[in-house]
């Protein structure tokens, strides 16, 4: 009898972190479902993929998850092909705007959908199907900026601390049937996601001992999803420096405003 391959669900697969789950997972074996708002570079990693691990079998969806129909539209496409994701990655997101930037309401409103509404409402649809098969693993991509509140950063480290308190919710909640849910908290990554103005400069201007391969987040993010761990943070100076992040004295530190 073959045996049934599980299938894995990457949002923000076209690049970085995404990418990576997207080879780690193929080389585990699974089929891949690659979300991303860029197409043509979803084409690109799905043929590497296949020419790597050949037999793979991968579905390239076209979606903005900024979009609040995009959750919707990604499961309603999905259940129309018959497939069912047994792995979850909420990955998508951005630096997005400082929050204080004179734009429009309407593009604050559309970053925190998707950073925050999206990966709610993903893990909204997809877990009660792996509930009803007693087997799941769902990692919610947050960050190191999560962990802690600082000055200056009132759009990005909240988003991600959401996605903390979510993920250990749902995983109080489903872990004994069957379905793993985790934040996955890394620190500096060498992705593509600092490859932009500003961030390029900090990325120049920082030491390298803070900086993680993509591989390596990617690896103890699927290890600690597999252990049930509801919160991992990534690299072993994140892990040592995270317990005084938590720190109230800390905390006071961070939150001085410095401009």
């Amino acid at each position: 009898m073959n045996k049934i391959k599980k299938v894995a669900l990457i949002t923000g697969a076209s690049a970085g972190l995404g990418q990576e789950f997207a080879k780690q997972l193929a080389g585990q074996g699974c089929d891949l479902v690659l979300v991303a708002r860029r197409e043509n570079l979803l084409e690109n990693i799905a043929t590497e993929i296949v020419e790597n691990w050949p037999g793979t079998l991968i579905t390239n969806i076209k979606a903005d998850l900024s979009e609040p129909s995009a959750p919707r539209e990604i499961f309603d496409e999905l259940l129309d092909l018959g497939i069912s994701p047994n792995y979850l990655i909420n990955n998508a997101g951005s630096a997005g705007p400082d929050f204080f930037d004179e734009i429009p309401w309407e593009e604050h409103l559309n970053y925190m959908t998707l950073m925050q509404t999206s990966v709610a409402e993903m893990c909204h649809r997809f877990i009660p199907k792996m509930l009803s098969k007693k087997f799941g693993r769902v990692i919610n991509v947050s960050s190191v900026a999560g962990r802690i509140s600082r000055a200056g950063d009132c759009h990005y480290g909240p988003m991600k601390a959401y996605l903390v308190a979510l993920s250990e919710a749902l995983n109080a909640s489903t872990h004994n049937h069957g379905v793993n849910v985790s934040a996955l908290c890394p620190g500096f990554t060498h992705t593509d996601f600092h490859q932009v103005g500003d961030l390029e400069e900090m990325k120049e201007n920082t030491p390298r001992f803070i900086w993680y391969s993509a591989q390596t987040v990617v690896q103890e993010g699927l290890r600690a999803v597999e252990k049930g761990r509801s919160i991992q943070v990534s690299g072993r100076l994140y892990r040592w420096i995270d317990p005084l992040f938590q720190s109230v004295w800390t905390r006071k530190i961070f939150q001085i405003n410095r401009q």
